[in-house]
């Protein structure tokens, strides 16, 4: 299999293309660098340092290679940071993303797996599967949505699979990337940058209506969604079709749990405030999986809490 992964130099983008490779795939990687890094990339896939909407160049690729299949992860992934600038990621998520997906199937490369997100879903308080009615609230879900939306709407013109990300954690086995960046949305990297740096950790509101106050979420391992994506992908090129699957558990942590689980696996102990609400956050978020497990017949093998934290814990005081 040859594959051509957008994003390939992030958190994610960079996981799974290790992971292919590991398993004697092609691996060709289109980012901008905006938000990814090149330390990320690995030696063994070919990388090109250029936008998606650069036609021109993304079309020379298809010219030069017989692609097979487009892992798209290319954009911004800040749920916060939408909420200040929602026009950047309406442009980046969408627009860009339909740009390259028009010039794909221009090019007669029609095999996709989408990365897309639970917070498509909005608030629900039970576990989701993928036919719970959909309430993005916030620019980033909504921006990811949309550019769903333009892929059901072509869906008789190509084949895929859109994958709806729960919260990602963990790193690499091999540990050869990860997150470079000292803040972000993802809690377990905000904790352990807290612990290299003895900051101060703020829990943003207690008085949601979870069991400890604190929001809940489905964390999956970045390992075991890579598996996903290669399962999804050699079903995708031995037959035409398109599904929507949630990348999930189905059970979630609080942010509160998360917490004290981190300082028990560090032998650490990270003091917290309780500050304000997040503006338009999502309560609980846990996915039913019963559909990608009976469709792919995938059994998660790194559900292991300790693990997530002490892999991501040698990993982040090395790297930020």
């Amino acid at each position: 299999m040859r594959a051509l992964v957008t994003g390939g130099a992030g958190y994610i983008g960079s996981s799974i293309s290790n992971y292919l490779l590991d398993k004697g795939h092609e691996v060709i990687i289109v980012d901008n660098l905006s938000t990814g890094t090149i330390h990320n990339v690995p030696k063994e896939a070919k990388f090109y340092k250029f936008d998606i909407v650069n036609s021109k160049k993304i079309t020379k690729i298809f010219l030069e290679k017989k692609i097979d299949i487009v892992f798209h992860f290319a954009a911004f992934i800040n749920n916060e940071e939408s909420l200040k600038r929602p026009k950047k990621y309406y442009d980046n998520n969408y627009k860009k993303g339909k740009i390259f997906f028009e010039n794909c199937i221009k090019n007669n490369v029609k095999k996709f797996i989408y990365s897309s997100t639970a917070a498509v879903y909005g608030n629900k308080n039970f576990k989701i599967n993928e036919k719970e009615r959909l309430n993005p609230i916030s620019p980033y879900s909504k921006s990811k949505l949309k550019l769903e939306n333009f892929l059901i709407k072509n869906k008789k013109k190509i084949s895929c699979i859109i994958l709806r990300y729960f919260n990602v954690a963990g790193v690499d086995k091999k540990l050869r990337c990860g997150f470079y960046t000292k803040k972000g949305s993802n809690l377990i990297l905000n904790l352990c940058f807290a612990l290299k740096k003895k900051n101060i950790f703020t829990v943003n509101g207690n008085d949601y209506e979870t069991r400890d106050g604190t929001p809940i979420r489905d964390y999956i391992h970045v390992q075991d969604l890579a598996e996903i994506h290669l399962l999804a992908a050699k079903k995708i090129l031995k037959k035409n079709f398109f599904k929507i699957f949630n990348c999930g558990y189905g059970h979630g942590y609080s942010v509160m749990e998360i917490l004290k689980k981190f300082n028990f696996y560090s032998n650490s102990k990270i003091r917290y405030v309780i500050g304000k609400r997040r503006k338009n956050d999502i309560v609980i978020s846990i996915a039913d999986p019963k559909k990608i497990i009976q469709f792919l017949k995938w059994r998660p093998k790194h559900q292991n809490l300790e693990h997530v934290v002490k892999s991501s814990l040698k990993w982040y005081l090395k790297h930020i």
